[in-house]
């Protein structure tokens, strides 16, 4: 390897994984659409913390959506 192949090397950081990435990428597996590119990103430059954070909260979200939902159905239901 050339020294000039060795710096490029250095220099290159890893892609820093945003927060609105994991939020397409927790809501992409939650639908079970993760793309390959994307799910390796997410293996080798995400923290697991950050997924797990992001994965509950949108389960809660999802969760009360249900509940309203429900809650309207039945305020509407012939008694």
């Amino acid at each position: 390897m050339s020294k000039h192949n060795l710096d490029e090397s250095e220099n290159q950081k890893p892609p820093v994984v945003t927060l609105w990435m994991v939020i397409k990428s927790v809501l992409a597996a939650m639908f079970g659409v993760q793309s390959d590119k994307n799910r390796e990103r997410d293996f080798t430059n995400g923290k697991p913390s950050q997924f797990i954070i992001v994965g509950l909260i949108a389960v809660f979200i999802f969760i009360m959506i249900i509940y309203g939902i429900v809650q309207l159905v039945m305020t509407f239901a012939v008694p």
